[in-house]
């Protein structure tokens, strides 16, 4: 499987399988896709070595760690040359409450997700990349009181089946 190959509707259904449960066996995976175990391992390590799979995590209840605060801001630079961009880029990524960073069209140019112990350490956040000099131009922040959905999973099945 190579970038120029198409996926079929087996691999969608493996990549949909694993993106549920990423701890599934082989077995189950392959009764889930109607494969026999040795044909869905090999699909499995074709997907993982052509890029398609680029890893398996754990999805944390944070909430149950303790209080924390989550923050959309939109971005907006003073300039917009390829070296303004990059230098953007560069701050946000090397902040670990950045946990999303969207270059975007329409008003602003990235919207960035930062999740913080609280106000006062988003309020560093923004200080310090303001200290550094990175081109922004101005910034808006809006704070999320509650989170009414938050799917992990991408509708695979629904995007690309059709395609197959």
């Amino acid at each position: 499987m190579n970038a120029h190959n198409k996926l079929d509707r087996i691999d969608l259904k493996i990549l949909a399988e694993l993106q549920r449960d990423g701890r599934v066996t082989n077995v189950e995976l392959a009764e889930r896709v109607n494969l026999s175990p040795s044909p869905c391992l090999m699909r499995v390590k074709k997907l993982q070595q052509a890029g398609y799979i680029t890893g398996y995590t754990a999805q944390i209840n944070v909430a149950k760690l303790g209080e924390t605060l989550t923050v959309f801001t939109e971005f907006t630079l003073k300039n917009h040359r390829q070296i303004d961009f990059a230098r953007f880029q560069e701050a946000v990524e090397k902040i670990d409450s950045c946990v999303e960073c969207h270059l975007v069209s329409g008003g602003y140019d990235y919207l960035v997700k930062f999740i913080t112990a609280g106000i006062v350490d988003y309020q560093n956040i923004i200080e310090t990349l303001i200290d550094r000099d990175v081109g922004i131009d101005k910034y808006f922040s809006f704070v999320i009181i509650k989170t009414v959905l938050d799917r992990p999973q991408i509708p695979l099945t629904r995007l690309f089946e059709d395609r197959m």
